[in-house]
């Protein structure tokens, strides 16, 4: 089977456009990443467009419908907060079938300000607000605490952290700083997530090219191109207490064991991650999740800035989804679009020197919904 490469790729600057459409989004990011690669719609063989919220669906036929109809099949998808990175997938998948040999995987999302499952109420299990996205991660965040002491503290340096890095990311929402008192004291969304260690409701799109080698090699790209190491998605395990709240860890902890064994290498090899922090509390449970530190040490890996850029291993240098933003269908190939800018050696000031291979992850889900998970590993050629 072929290795497969991302040969173009990049994603529009996140921010809020109510007087764009969904496709009129997509289609910016598309033209961004064939520009990247230097290639046309017409040489695309197929596309795998991720969306969740849009009415009507069938973005992927309308973004075409903006940068040209040329006949090529079109498979939509929608899959929580891996919606992107499952798009992204399936285009992998479909070049590493050798059905295709050049492929474009577009993720686009549109959203209003407010609470993500704000109108969920009571679960079944009686669980009250479990509904709602903050919390579950408050939840998440509070057994973590439990179980090795984390504290409010440590939580909330996640998003000073993040929110400084932003500032480095021309295509980031906000690019202001937050203090560790001024993060501790905002309003309270749900202990310990204060409202500046939540994630940002943005509009945004980001998109990929995919080649096998076989095309890369005819098309003269290999000097733009990155290799897409490994590739793994997962879904929640059955467990016990995934009847009344999801189990966010497991599933991650599963697609990440997968993608260390597919590409033959361990949590010590990755050189920068860009993870889903949805909730500061969230970043400090995929530490431990993802291998990049012993269970119990991730208060330890925050407090002595190992994540931080410059440290043993960056994360979310892009500002993460707390300060870039999180526009659910797009998030997967942003975070994709990050690693590899930094794999090219291309990120400016934010520039994680030396990087080699870096990961990508996102996990989405909810009461009653169960869990995606979709990890990739991307190697600098």
């Amino acid at each position: 089977m072929s290795d497969v490469y991302i040969v173009g790729v990049d994603m529009i600057k996140f921010g809020r456009y109510p007087e764009r459409t969904v496709p009129s989004l997509a289609a910016e990011a598309a033209l961004m990443a064939l520009d990247d690669a230097g290639l046309g719609i017409g040489q695309m063989q197929a596309l795998y467009c991720g969306n969740l919220g849009q009415a009507g669906g069938m973005v992927g036929q309308r973004l075409l419908a903006e940068i040209g109809q040329t006949g090529i099949p079109v498979t939509n998808v929608a899959n929580a907060c891996a919606t992107g990175a499952t798009a992204f997938r399936d285009a992998w998948m479909s070049i590493k079938a050798g059905v295709y040999d050049v492929v474009l995987a577009v993720g686009v999302e549109q959203m209003g300000k407010g609470l993500l499952g704000g109108g969920a109420g009571v679960s079944t299990e009686g669980l009250i607000g479990s509904g709602t996205m903050p919390a579950m991660f408050a939840q998440i965040g509070m057994e973590h605490t439990r179980k090795h002491g984390t504290t409010f503290e440590q939580f909330a340096r996640v998003s000073v952290k993040n929110h400084f890095h932003s500032t480095l990311n021309p295509k980031s929402m906000y690019r202001v700083e937050t203090p560790l008192e001024q993060v501790m004291a905002a309003e309270m969304i749900a202990y310990p997530n204060t409202k500046l260690m939540c994630s940002v409701n943005v509009d945004g799109s980001a998109a990929a090219v995919l080649a096998s080698e076989a095309a890369v090699k005819r098309l003269g790209l290999m000097d733009r191109a990155v290799r897409v190491r490994a590739s793994a998605m997962s879904s929640n395990p059955f467990a016990e207490r995934q009847l009344a709240m999801p189990d966010f860890s497991a599933a991650t902890r599963l697609a990440a064991k997968s993608a260390y064994e597919a590409a033959g290498v361990g949590p010590d090899d990755i050189n920068l991650v860009e993870l889903h922090d949805c909730f500061a509390t969230a970043e400090i449970v995929h530490y431990e999740n993802l291998g990049l530190c012993a269970d119990g040490d991730a208060g330890r890996m925050i407090d002595t800035g190992e994540t931080q850029l410059g440290g043993r291993v960056p994360v979310n240098v892009s500002g993460g989804l707390l300060s870039k933003g999180h526009p659910l269908g797009a998030t997967g190939i942003a975070n994709i679009y990050e690693v590899a800018t930094h794999l090219r050696g291309a990120a400016g000031e934010r520039q994680v020197e030396g990087a080699r291979l870096g990961m990508t992850h996102v996990v989405g889900g909810g009461p009653g919904m169960g869990t995606a998970c979709a990890i990739h590993i991307l190697e600098k050629v």
